[in-house]
C-alpha cells in the first residue's frame, strides 16, 4: 500500500478501537465489509455486524453477507427491516434513501442500546460527501458515523486495503438495493423488486457483473458495461429469456452502457433547467 494509505488505515483502526464497542451497518458491500473486519480485528466480539434484510435485498446478497461474516469470524445479526410499510418510501421520492436508512438505523438503534454499544457506523468513504445521499442525513439525525470518512479513505483506497487484506470484495462492483432500479415517482413493491431480483440473478448465472435492470413497467431497460455490450448482442436470445422469465414483457438494451445512478439522470437535468 502507498504510504498515505497506511497512514489512513492506521487511523481507521485507532478510531474504531477508541470507540470501544461498535455495531456496523453491514451489506456486504466493498465499504461495510471493510469496517466489519478492522473494527473485528481491533475489538474482536465487541464488534457486532448486522445486515437488513428486506425485498430490496438481492437474494445474493443476503448470502454473501453471510458468507462474509463468516470469513471474517465476526458476531452477525440479522435484521428485519420494514422500509415498504412506510407510504412515504413506498412512494419513490428523491429522497427515498432517507425513509429507508431511517427505519434501518432506527431498529439498529434499538438493537446497540439493548446490547450496551456505543456507536453504530456505516460504511460512508471520503468520495460520499457531497454527493446526492439521503440516507447519510437519516444516519446523522441517528448518531451513526462513518470511521471510513473520518479517517479520509477514499473508495479507490477502500479497495486498496480490501485487497491487501485479502478481501474477495476488492474488486466488487456496486450493489445499490433493488429500489434504485425503479425511476422516481413510480411505485416501489414487493413484486416490482422480485422481478428485478428474478432477472439480475438469472442475468448473473450468464457470468455478467457489473450491470443493472432497471424497471419501467413492462419494459427492462438494461444497463451493461460497455465492454459487454457485443457480447450481449450476440448472445441476444439468452439475455431475452433470462429477463422475459422474470415477468417483463419487453427488454431494451441501454445503448449508453451501465453507469452508476443513472436514474439521477433526471434530477441533474432538472436543475439545469
Amino acid at each position: 500500500m502507498l504510504e498515505t494509505t497506511e497512514r489512513k488505515y492506521a487511523r481507521l483502526e485507532a478510531i474504531l478501537r477508541e470507540m470501544g464497542t461498535v455495531l456496523v451497518a453491514f451489506s456486504a458491500g466493498v465499504d461495510s465489509t471493510l469496517v466489519l473486519k478492522v473494527a473485528h480485528d481491533v475489538l474482536g466480539d465487541r464488534a457486532l455486524g448486522v445486515t437488513g434484510d428486506s425485498a430490496s435485498l438481492a437474494p445474493e446478497e443476503f448470502q454473501e453477507a453471510r458468507d462474509l461474516v463468516a470469513r471474517i469470524g465476526a458476531r452477525h445479526l440479522v435484521l428485519r427491516t420494514e422500509e415498504l410499510n412506510d407510504p412515504n418510501y413506498a412512494a419513490n421520492p428523491t429522497n427515498r434513501c432517507y425513509f429507508c436508512k431511517s427505519e434501518l438505523y432506527t431498529k439498529l438503534r434499538r438493537v446497540a442500546d439493548d446490547g450496551g454499544i456505543a456507536w453504530i457506523v456505516d460504511g460512508s468513504n471520503a468520495d460520499d460527501v457531497g454527493d446526492w445521499r439521503p440516507g447519510m442525513q437519516a444516519a446523522r439525525e441517528r448518531g451513526v458515523r462513518s470511521p471510513l470518512q473520518e479517517a479520509g479513505l477514499t473508495k479507490a483506497e477502500v479497495r486498496e486495503i480490501s485487497a491487501h487484506l485479502g478481501l474477495p470484495t476488492a474488486d466488487k462492483p456496486a450493489a445499490a438495493c433493488l429500489s434504485s432500479r425503479i425511476p422516481y415517482g413510480m411505485e416501489v413493491t414487493v413484486a416490482k423488486l422480485r422481478q428485478i431480483g428474478a432477472a439480475e440473478s438469472a442475468l448473473r448465472r450468464l457470468g455478467y457483473r457489473g450491470f443493472r435492470v432497471r424497471h419501467h413497467g413492462d419494459v427492462a431497460r438494461l444497463e451493461f458495461r460497455e465492454d459487454d455490450l457485443d457480447g450481449v448482442l450476440a448472445r441476444r436470445a439468452e439475455v431475452l429469456a433470462a429477463v422475459k422469465d422474470a415477468g417483463f414483457k419487453y427488454v431494451a438494451l441501454d445503448l449508453q452502457g451501465y453507469r452508476m445512478g443513472s436514474l439521477n439522470e433526471v434530477l441533474r437535468e432538472a436543475v439545469k433547467s
